[in-house]
């Protein structure tokens, strides 16, 4: 698999990422290995996870894989820090409770150190400088290589961004956020700061959350995520009557060039300017290896035009140029 440089930085990563939002809750141990050993073979290595993913199953769960089956030093382990299960308070930012988390992410781990560390979140009631400054600890004393944040907006990655440049910092290194062809909000703002501040995109939910593979166009499969009781929320907002229009113009492209849905929605994000790889989670070790074997796909340009013409999230003033409104 091609492997690409994360933003500005030296730090390499296999340009699709696999993502284990479900282990340790929908996904036990024996697919979880199926797919971290999948995904191995097709020689990916930027395997992405969360302290509270499966309440630190997942992570708990990838250190014992990593123990006997994939050698920690083939991956580039990511981990998150910040979100937290408290209704009232669904993130903390504060330098303790981040410093905190990353410790006990590395215990789960069973490793002394996590390739790329992100805050998962902006915590609007911690100042952002503490925040990051547990970025910066961590990185100085080993126990991360390297810093980035996740689901920020423009304006918060714009800053801590630029913050990050100043002094002896740790510069930001990739920026995970959803982004599909039924999700193209960044591209109003995150985006445009991302590439210039040299922060590589890692977009997670590549696929639309599932809808883009064209299962849900008959109705809902009773093994779906959209028929879980946990995940169906997840899906739900993208089975409108616009994402069916996009879902239809993917499906008639995969048609034109013999291929699957899946692999046009997910070449089409994986080549979008700015994107260093897009994270796959999925639900069996079939359905990843389905998506690794985009590898050989490129997208015609005309392909590329069509789906982007179908897709085009209304972008007005601010966000072009005044002058062309």
């Amino acid at each position: 698999m091609e492997q690409r440089h994360l933003g500005r930085t030296g730090l390499r990563v296999s340009r699709i990422g696999l993502g284990t939002l479900t282990w340790g809750r929908d996904t036990d141990e024996h697919d979880a290995a199926e797919q971290l050993k999948a995904f191995w073979d097709a020689g990916g290595t930027l395997v992405d996870t969360a302290d509270v993913y499966g309440g630190g199953e997942a992570e708990y769960l990838l250190g014992r894989l990593m123990e006997r089956l994939v050698p920690r030093q083939d991956l580039v382990l990511s981990t998150k820090a910040g979100s937290v299960p408290d209704p009232d308070r669904r993130t903390d930012g504060s330098r303790g409770h981040l410093l905190a988390a990353l410790d006990a992410s590395l215990a789960r781990l069973g490793t002394d150190h996590v390739d790329l560390w992100q805050l998962h979140a902006f915590d609007p009631y911690t100042p952002l400088e503490e925040s990051l400054q547990a970025l910066d600890i961590a990185v100085r004393s080993g126990r991360a290589r390297y810093a980035g944040v996740s689901n920020f907006c423009g304006w918060q990655l714009a800053k801590a961004g630029t913050w990050q440049l100043g002094g002896d910092r740790t510069r930001l290194a990739g920026a995970q956020l959803e982004y599909s062809l039924l999700q193209r909000g960044i591209e109003r703002e995150v985006l445009p700061a991302a590439m210039d501040l040299g922060i590589g995109l890692l977009p997670s939910s590549p696929l639309g959350r599932g809808v883009l593979t064209g299962k849900y166009r008959g109705g809902t499969p009773t093994d779906s995520r959209g028929a879980s009781e946990t995940m169906a929320p997840f899906v739900e907002p993208y089975l409108d009557e616009a994402a069916g229009r996009i879902v239809d113009a993917v499906a008639t492209a995969a048609d034109g060039l013999a291929t699957t849905p899946l692999h046009v929605a997910l070449a089409w994000v994986r080549d979008r300017p700015g994107v260093t790889a897009p994270i796959v989670g999925a639900r069996t070790a079939r359905q990843l290896t389905a998506a690794l074997s985009v590898e050989t796909l490129s997208l015609p340009d005309e392909i590329c035009r069509a789906l982007d013409d179908v897709s085009a999230p209304v972008h007005r003033y601010p966000d072009h140029d005044w002058s062309t409104l």
